[in-house]
């Protein structure tokens, strides 16, 4: 998670895994959303934000480290 909270805080790109499609993806931010933790991202080919609710993410790694 630490690693995540500082993709956000560095606005690195992100690799995750949800529902068995991955994206590549630019962390914007953390938040709670009701019970439920959300990574907002944004793509960076169309600047399209995404919320990941963290449960759902399967694998992630910070591009770039």
């Amino acid at each position: 998670m630490s690693d995540l909270e500082a993709a956000v805080t560095a606005r690195r790109r992100v690799a995750l895994t949800r529902r068995g499609t991955e994206y590549v993806v630019i962390a914007q931010g953390l938040r709670v959303h009701g019970r439920e933790e959300v990574l907002i991202a944004r793509l960076p080919m169309t600047g399209e934000d995404l919320e990941f609710v963290l449960d759902e993410i399967e694998t992630f790694d910070v591009l770039g480290v």
